[in-house]
């Protein structure tokens, strides 16, 4: 999940159109749709799955869309403190990736408790 989100954001930050907030907002969800597989065939494959796919899969979109704005968050904080800095070219390059980090720690503690509770129940 985090590598396409990350490798998405780095492809399309420098593109015409986008900065880096408006490509996170196409790789955030780009890596979530794969996040979604990924936890029900792997993490939670465990469970039955007694909801339809696409009921489960909007329950999860739903629950990830606040981790999303959690992650959002952080990761604008990051981008925005580190805005006013003096930094050499090496670490300026690094801060959107420290910025997903970040708010990826924060957004995933969130999206696995509440998904576990509200998507893959069982």
């Amino acid at each position: 999940m985090a590598l396409i989100d990350i490798g998405l954001l780095y492809l399309l930050k420098d593109k015409p159109a986008f900065n880096t907030y408006t490509a996170r907002l196409v790789s955030y969800p780009a890596g979530l749709t794969v996040g979604y597989f990924l936890n029900r065939y792997f993490t939670f494959h465990h469970i039955d799955n007694v909801r339809h796919v696409l009921d489960e899969l909007a329950r999860f979109f739903a629950v990830h869309a606040v981790g999303g704005l959690l992650n959002f968050g952080v990761f604008s904080l990051v981008i925005y403190a580190a805005g006013g800095a003096d930094f050499p070219p090496r670490w300026e390059a690094a801060i959107p990736l420290i910025g997903v980090c970040l708010g990826g720690v924060v957004g995933m503690c969130f999206n696995f408790f509440v998904s576990r509770q509200v998507v893959f129940d069982g």
